[in-house]
C-alpha cells in the first residue's frame, strides 16, 4: 500500500518521478507529492487525489534538480488531504520524508518529540520521521536514518533526503518492500520494480532492518549495526511494454485476457507428459520431506485464499495429504499445533502481503517448513521460505486480482498432480491431468471469446443491488471469488456460498431483484446443483448459469447461460471463474466505477 520512487543521477528528476508515480499509482491515489533537491534547497508539492491532480499543479514550473523522492499514497493515519500527503518534514524544514508502513509508537514519539519543540503540521505518524531524523541529524544522513530506526516500532520502507546532504538519499526498510534500481544515468529506489523498468531491468532488493545510500555513482547497503552488505544484482524479467495497456480500457480487463498466457507461463517447462508427473525444479530442495509430509497448511490472503480454497479439493482429490487453508490475517492469532513434517504454502501476488508474511514467521517459529508461490522474484516470502515456484505472471496492476488467481490455481494443480504421482495416481491418471492442463489456454481463450455476450448479461443485471453467487465442492471458492469481485470493482453487495448451504438461511434473500449466478458444471454433484437452481426459480429468482457446453437441460432453467468447454472436474474453476471476473468488470463499467483503482483498495497489502 502506497508507492515510493526516488532518483539520484544526472537527469532531472521531476518527469522520472512523475512517470514513477503513474506506474505505482495502483498502490495509493489518495494524494500525491514529491520533494526535490536542487543541490542548495528542497522544493516540495504535494496534492490530493489523484496522480493527475499532481501534475496539474507542477504544469508550467520550472523544477530543477537531479535529486528526488516521490509518494502516493493510501490513507492510514489522517484523511486524504494535501496536508497529510507525502513527502512529510520537520520544523526546520530541512528533511523530508516518505514512508510506507504503520509507525506503531507514533503517539509516544509525537509527545515526546513536541516537548522538545517539534510543531507538527499533519496528522500522520510519517511526520514522525522527519523530526527523529532532524533530531539525530549530525552531518551524516545515513547515521541519523538509522539512530532513528532504533527509536521507531512499526513498520516502514522510507526514503529521505536532507538539505545539507544534496547528492544522496538514504533509504530503509523493515516490513514494507523496498528495491534499488541501477541505471546508467544514476540510481532508483521505488516500492515495486513498476516505477522504474521503464530507465533499468537491473535490481538489488533490501531486506528488513536494512539502510542503503544512493548517490549518482554508486549505492552502499548495511544492517541497522552498521555492518556492510554485498548482494548481488538481480535481472527482472519483463520490461515496460508489460505495463502499458495494448489498446484495452482498463488493466483489469487486459489480465483477464492475458491469462491464456499466464497459465502457459504457468506450465511451460514444468509438463512430463510421458511420465505423467510435472517438474517443479523450486521445490525440490525440500522434495525428500515433502514427498514424505502429510499435512499441508495453506496460508493466504483475499483472492489468493480462495485460490487455495480450490487448490485444498485439488490436493483431497489427487493426493493422500491432509489440507487446511487458513486466512493468514487470522492464522497468526491462534495457537498453532503442527503435525510433524507439516508444509506451509504462502500464496501472494506480490509476495509481501504483510498478513501472509506475518503468518509463515510465526509457523516457523512453531516448527513448520515453508513453501511459497509467489510472482515477485526476490519478494519477502520468497527469501523467507525454504522453496517455492514463481508464477511468472507478470506485472499485475488492476488492483483486483483476476490472472494470478488462475496462475495460483494452475500452480497448485502442478503441485498436488506431482505429490500424486508419488502416491496413488496411476501413470494413466497422470498422462490425462497433463492433457488437461495443457488445454487450459486455448480454453480459456474460448470462454473469453463470449466477452460480448457476458458484457450483455452485465448490462441486464447491474443495477441490481444484491447479488448471490452459489457453487458446490470445487466451485464454492470460486462462488465467493465472484462475489469478492463484484464487491470490490462495482461495489455491488454480493455473497458467495456453498449451494448446499441455501435451505439453512439464504435462501430467505431469494426474490425477483436478487440475481443468482449458479456455478454448474457437468460434475458428481450437478444434480444437486439442478435442485438447487429449481428452488430458486421456484422463489421468482434470475439466475445466470455458468455451464459446461451443450447443457441445454440448466438452459430450460436458468435466464441466463454461459457456457464454458469440459475438462477434468478439479480444473472446472479456471474456466468457471472467467465468466465471474468479466462479469464484475463490466458491471462496474456500465455504473462508471474507478475499475483499475476502487474505492478504499490498495493493490499491494504491506501493513497489517
Amino acid at each position: 500500500m502506497c508507492g515510493i520512487v526516488c532518483y539520484v543521477g544526472n537527469k532531472q528528476a521531476g518527469p522520472i518521478l512523475l512517470e514513477g508515480l503513474r506506474q505505482l499509482e495502483y498502490r495509493g491515489y489518495d494524494s500525491a507529492g514529491l520533494a526535490i533537491q536542487d543541490g542548495n534547497n528542497i522544493e516540495c508539492y504535494r496534492s490530493k487525489g489523484k496522480i493527475a491532480a499532481l501534475e496539474s499543479r507542477l504544469e508550467g514550473l520550472d523544477i530543477k534538480g537531479t535529486v528526488g523522492i516521490a509518494h502516493t499514497r493510501w490513507a492510514t493515519h489522517g484523511e486524504p488531504s494535501e496536508k497529510n500527503a507525502h513527502p512529510h518534514t520537520n520544523t526546520d524544514k530541512n528533511v523530508f520524508v516518505i514512508h510506507n508502513g504503520i509507525i506503531e509508537n507514533y503517539y509516544f514519539l509525537k509527545k515526546k518529540l513536541k516537548k522538545n519543540g517539534a510543531r507538527f503540521r499533519s496528522d500522520t505518524d510519517t511526520e514522525i520521521l522527519a523530526h527523529l531524523i532532524g533530531f539525530n541529524y549530525n552531518g551524516d544522513l545515513n547515521d541519523a536514518v538509522r539512530k532513528t530506526m532504533e527509536q521507531v516500532e512499526g513498520t516502514f520502507g522510507l526514503a529521505v533526503i536532507h538539505k545539507n546532504s544534496p547528492d544522496e538519499i538514504v533509504i530503509a526498510r523493515r516490513g514494507s518492500p523496498l528495491v534499488i534500481g541501477i541505471g546508467e544515468d544514476g540510481h532508483f529506489a521505488a516500492s515495486d520494480v513498476s516505477a522504474m523498468v521503464r530507465y533499468t531491468n537491473k535490481v538489488v532488493h533490501i531486506q528488513d532492518n536494512e539502510i542503503a545510500t544512493l548517490t549518482m555513482d554508486n549505492f552502499s547497503i548495511s544492517t541497522a549495526q552498521a555492518k556492510p552488505i554485498n548482494r548481488k544484482t538481480e535481472t527482472v524479467e519483463w520490461g515496460t511494454e508489460d505495463t502499458e495497456l495494448d489498446g484495452f480500457p482498463h488493466y483489469m480487463l487486459k489480465e483477464i485476457f492475458e491469462q491464456p498466457d499466464t497459465i502457459k507461463n504457468a506450465i511451460r517447462g514444468r509438463l512430463e507428459q510421458g511420465e505423467g508427473v510435472p517438474k517443479l525444479g523450486g521445490i525440490m530442495p525440500v522434495w525428500d520431506s515433502l514427498k514424505e509430509s502429510r499435512h499441508l497448511v495453506i496460508v493466504a490472503c483475499g483472492t489468493s485464499y480462495y485460490a487455495g480454497s480450490v487448490g485444498k479439493y485439488v490436493f483431497e482429490k489427487l493426493t493422500e495429504i491432509d489440507v487446511q487453508v487458513e486466512l493468514a490475517s487470522e492464522f497468526r492469532y491462534r495457537k498453532l499445533n503442527f503435525a510433524p513434517n507439516t508444509f506451509i504454502i504462502a500464496l501472494s501476488q506480490s509476495g509481501e502481503t504483510a498478513d501472509t508474511l506475518a503468518a509463515i514467521r510465526e509457523a516457523k517459529r512453531k516448527g513448520a517448513r515453508l513453501l511459497g508461490i509467489v510472482n515477485v522474484v526476490g519478494s519477502s516470502i520468497s527469501r523467507e521460505t525454504e522453496a517455492g515456484v514463481y508464477n511468472h505472471a507478470g506485472p499485475e496492476i488492476g488492483v483486483a486480482s483476476t490472472k494470478i488467481f488462475t496462475s495460483q490455481l494452475t500452480i497448485l494443480t502442478l503441485m498436488a498432480l506431482l505429490l500424486g504421482r508419488y502416491q496413488n495416481l496411476s501413470l494413466t491418471e497422470g498422462v490425462e491431468a497433463i492433457r488437461a492442463i495443457q488445454s487450459l489456454p486455448e480454453q480459456v481463450r474460448e470462454v473469453l471469446s463470449q466477452a460480448n455476450r457476458i458484457e450483455a448479461i452485465a448490462e441486464k443485471y447491474c443495477r441490481y443491488n444484491n447479488w448471490l453467487f452459489l457453487g458446490r465442492k470445487y466451485n464454492y471458492p470460486v462462488a465467493m471469488e465472484g462475489a469478492l469481485k463484484l464487491k470490490e470493482v462495482s461495489y455491488i453487495h454480493a455473497e458467495g456460498y456453498p449451494a448446499g448451504e441455501m435451505k439453512h438461511g439464504p435462501i430467505a434473500l431469494i426474490n425477483p431483484e436478487m440475481p443468482t449466478v449458479a456455478i454448474v458444471p457437468k460434475d458428481d454433484i450437478y444434480e444437486k446443483m439442478i435442485s438447487n437452481i429449481s428452488e430458486i426459480k421456484a422463489r421468482k429468482g434470475k439466475v445466470i448459469a455458468i455451464v459446461t457446453e451443450g447443457d441445454d437441460k440448466i438452459k430450460e432453467l436458468a435466464d441466463d447461460v454461459i457456457e464454458i468447454p469440459p475438462t477434468l472436474q478439479f480444473l472446472n474453476p479456471i474456466l468457471t471463474v472467467i465468466p465471474c471476473q468479466l462479469l464484475a468488470y463490466y458491471c462496474a463499467g456500465f455504473l462508471n466505477r474507478e475499475i483499475d483503482k476502487p474505492r478504499n483498495l490498495a493493490k499491494s497489502v504491506t501493513v497489517e
